[in-house]
């Protein structure tokens, strides 16, 4: 049996390789309508766990950096450090206060510091070794700084009524796997995993935007339905057909269907003892 190199799925891609390439025409608004279903949510929860003045933060798979400049105009945080794989979203908004690191979580050699917010949403999900880079992760967090991590959730179950909508994503989540690791069955565990990385106030939640014509989190589908079209199709789930049928389904009133919700857990490193 062979070994997957580290990040990558069995087929050998990579989230920004085999689908989603940062460079094809389009693909930063396709991140931005995520950035506009998820933010107010993601930034309600920071606030709520103390960022603010003087936190010094770091943003994994900062995609357009949406989050990263909110945490410095909404919580006024002293800095961030935004990183990706892929910075050339990042590097056309810069702001004061935002540093842009392009590098791979994933690298034995990452390490870019210590934080007292360490944040990834929608990072994990697509990479192998998810329980080990957890451990890495909470490794960066400085005594009394928080790790929050969200990932998706599928609501899809087999109990879901067969629509176009939820053919086309199950065919996804299966084509997504096949291509470049996509995995999030495994997102339920996370509050277990971060309590067994040495965190305190383990907590959880979950956001579910609702589907509506026209909504950000519905052209956000139809976008990634759109550009993931070949890895779903090669399930022999869906063809093109069911694919275009799916994205008009998404802008018409028979849409009823629920959204892949956002799990969003948090802990605290402890604080060192007083000497």
């Amino acid at each position: 049996m062979t070994a997957v190199p580290r990040g990558e799925a069995p087929g050998g891609g990579r989230y920004g390789e085999a689908v989603f390439r940062p460079e094809q025409a389009g693909e930063g608004e396709r991140i931005d309508f995520g950035a506009l279903a998820y933010d107010d949510i993601t930034v309600a929860r920071l606030l709520a766990l103390g960022a603010g003045p003087g936190w010094h933060c770091l943003d994994l798979g900062a995609g357009t950096g949406t989050v990263s400049r909110r945490l410095l105009a909404d919580a006024e945080v002293a800095s961030v450090l935004a990183v990706d794989r892929d910075v050339r979203f990042l590097a056309e908004r810069p702001v004061p206060g935002l540093d842009v690191l392009e590098a791979d979580l994933t690298a034995p050699d990452f390490d870019p510091g210590r934080f007292r917010l360490v944040h990834a949403r929608f990072v994990l999900m697509h990479l192998a070794e998810r329980e080990q880079l957890i451990t890495r992760l909470a490794e960066l967090v400085e005594p009394g700084g928080v790790l929050v991590l969200s990932d998706a959730v599928d609501l899809t179950s087999d109990r879901a009524p067969d629509t176009p909508y939820t053919t086309a994503m199950r065919a996804m989540w299966q084509g997504l796997r096949a291509t470049i690791g996509t995995d999030v069955s495994g997102v339920p565990s996370y509050p277990h995993l971060l309590r067994a990385a040495g965190l305190d106030q383990v907590a959880a939640e979950i956001h579910v935007p609702p589907l509506v014509p026209g909504s950000p989190i519905s052209r956000f589908w139809a976008d990634t339905w759109d550009r993931g079209r070949a890895a779903m199709t090669a399930t022999g789930q869906v063809d093109d057909e069911d694919v275009d049928a799916a994205i008009r389904y998404l802008d018409s009133d028979a849409c009823a269907a629920l959204s892949a919700g956002m799990l969003t857990v948090w802990g605290r490193k402890p604080d060192e003892p007083k000497r």
